[in-house]
């Protein structure tokens, strides 16, 4: 209980914004005033403590409160940080009735604040950091787990075509491109030698699952990257969608079995895997919620999981081979960015593992 109250005081919340993020705020309320639909000023600005991709902001009027999502300053790699197309999915989505925050403007302009940014609504409601959800009881659990699947499967089961994002991923080859983006990613990032990481390199684009569908895809979906409704088990906002496109529903989805599969070592956040009685805590076990999944898309199962499993532990220790390099770089925006580095080795074992079980020699 104590962990997961470390975990919500370090990411929740604000702070004042951290000096390498501060901006001209006179310009984005004049932006505002402009662009923003209803805006009054006068504006305070204050910095979200948890996301260390983009910085985040808290935007603070006498009548509403507005979240600010920007590109960090600095060097950057190519095609990160792509905030124009977090907002493209956002504005696309929030029509159709699927929980995102209401987008208000994108601003491509870099000289407004330094760099691109868009401005959205502030959805109040809890974000909770230690998926093993210590504060529920399991009825609650069982109902946030229910809700957190069932929405994942209402993003795949979107139309994307009819909500106007044709051009937004290239259809196909998901896993392919993704394993050259992220092997691309860690090269340019490397900070030791893994050999781990070398052998899944050559493996993973020789033994690729076949017939991929094409959905949205998030990238990152997991409870931290979602507001819940104050008080009831809905979710009330997906979050965080830098990593979004077009592709394989099932890469999408597994990288979220991952919590079943693969222990934390950042015990703040909670581990699933690391839970004896699932069923008594009140949250589904993997094969349950694979079922919720297949129920509500339709599927008949999940086949490839240990490959899926290896694919996605090695993409995850790309992106956070990234942060290291951005730690290196002096870009990275959270102050724990630093402690990703650990996580880097045990990801690319586990994925070593995963694809040994697939069929990878070695």
């Amino acid at each position: 209980m104590a962990q997961d109250g470390d975990a919500q005081e370090m990411y929740t919340g604000t702070k004042e914004v951290a000096e390498s993020h501060q901006f001209d705020e006179k310009n984005l309320l004049a932006w505002m005033e402009k662009h923003v639909e209803g805006f009054e000023g006068p504006l305070t600005v204050k910095q979200f403590k948890g996301g260390q991709s983009n910085p985040t902001y808290k935007l603070f009027t006498p009548n509403k409160t507005y979240v600010m999502r920007r590109k960090p300053p600095g060097k950057l790699l190519p095609s990160a940080h792509a905030v124009d197309r977090e907002f493209r999915v956002i504005n696309a989505l929030h029509p159709t009735g699927f929980p995102v925050p209401r987008p208000y403007g994108l601003c491509e302009d870099e000289g407004v604040i330094g760099t691109m940014f868009y401005v959205m609504d502030c959805v109040d409601g809890r974000i909770l950091w230690d998926q093993t959800l210590p504060d529920c009881e399991p009825a609650e659990r069982r109902a946030i787990y229910e809700a957190k699947v069932k929405t994942f499967a209402d993003l795949h089961n979107t139309d994307w075509r009819a909500i106007g994002l044709e051009g937004f991923g290239k259809e196909g080859d998901y896993c392919a491109r993704q394993i050259h983006r992220w092997t691309k990613q860690y090269k340019a990032s490397e900070t030791m030698h893994i050999p781990e990481m070398e052998q899944l390199i050559d493996w993973l684009p020789k033994n690729l699952p076949q017939d991929e569908d094409v959905t949205i895809v998030h990238g990152d979906y997991r409870l931290d990257n979602m507001v819940l409704h104050p008080t009831e088990p809905k979710v009330a906002a997906v979050l965080d969608w830098e990593l979004c496109t077009l592709g394989d529903p099932l890469a999408d989805f597994s990288y979220h079995l991952m919590n079943w599969v693969m222990p934390g070592n950042d015990e703040s956040r909670g581990s699933i895997a690391n839970i004896d009685d699932l069923k008594a805590h009140g949250i589904p076990t993997l094969e349950e919620y694979v079922d919720l999944y297949c129920q509500h898309t339709g599927r008949k199962g999940v086949p490839d999981l240990n490959y899926y499993f290896a694919y996605n532990a090695f993409r995850l220790a790309g992106i956070l081979q990234g942060i290291i390099g951005r730690v290196r770089d002096g870009t990275a925006s959270n102050a724990n960015a630093a402690s990703n580095a650990e996580r880097v080795v045990p990801l690319a074992k586990f994925a070593a593992e995963r694809a040994r079980m697939a069929g990878m020699e070695g």
